[in-house]
């Protein structure tokens, strides 16, 4: 995350800078602080989270919100509440902090509400390496045709060259897809042979 500070800061014009800075001076003191919020609707850096794009611009939107969320070290019921209440921009952020943010799989829910929409930045989101660590093959593979079915590029899927090799049930589903899409006179996803390759499946 320092890194990411770092990278972050010369990219951001004269009146962002500080106001990053500022942004994150609070979520440290959330972090170093975290029951003054057990009283409030919500803690002051969470306002910068929402602002961030008016402030930052949003080519770095999804960058300063992953940071404050690290530097606030928001829990699960943060990360979930923001997520709910949040736009999708907002949304996306949350998923992407996620492998930093949560150890476990009890943040699932949030990955397989996202990839319920049909919003593709989000469904790219969701298909990072939290998903890729914890969503089990019956939902990875879903995650895959859905990523299909939308439009979102598998080189979205974190990990597709490590989980695919051997397969035969995703093989099987890229394989019906495909041959649908053909039948519909429709085109094939550039990047699906790729994946069916991948499987080493291949009839």
């Amino acid at each position: 995350m320092t890194q990411l500070r770092d990278q972050l800061a010369p990219r951001l014009d004269a009146a962002a800078r500080p106001w990053l800075d500022a942004s994150l001076a609070l979520a440290e003191q959330a972090a170093a602080r975290p029951d003054d919020g057990d009283n409030v609707a919500f803690a002051p850096w969470e306002l910068s989270f929402a602002a961030a794009g008016r402030h930052c611009g949003q080519d770095h939107a999804d960058s300063v919100r992953v940071l404050l969320l690290h530097t606030a070290r928001a829990d699960l019921a943060t990360l979930t509440r923001l997520y709910h209440q949040g736009s999708a921009a907002e949304r996306r952020a949350v998923l992407l902090a996620l492998p930093e943010r949560v150890d476990g799989p009890d943040a699932l829910p949030l990955v397989e509400d996202a990839l319920r929409t049909n919003d593709t930045r989000l469904v790219a989101a969701a298909v990072g390496p939290y998903a890729t660590a914890h969503l089990d093959p019956h939902a990875w593979r879903h995650a895959i045709l859905k990523c299909l079915f939308t439009g979102v590029p598998l080189t979205a899927v974190d990990g597709l060259a490590r989980r695919a090799p051997g397969d035969a049930e995703l093989a099987r589903m890229l394989a019906d897809f495909a041959a649908e899409r053909t039948a519909a006179g429709r085109s094939v996803p550039a990047d699906l042979p790729h994946a069916l390759h991948l499987t080493g499946e291949e009839s």
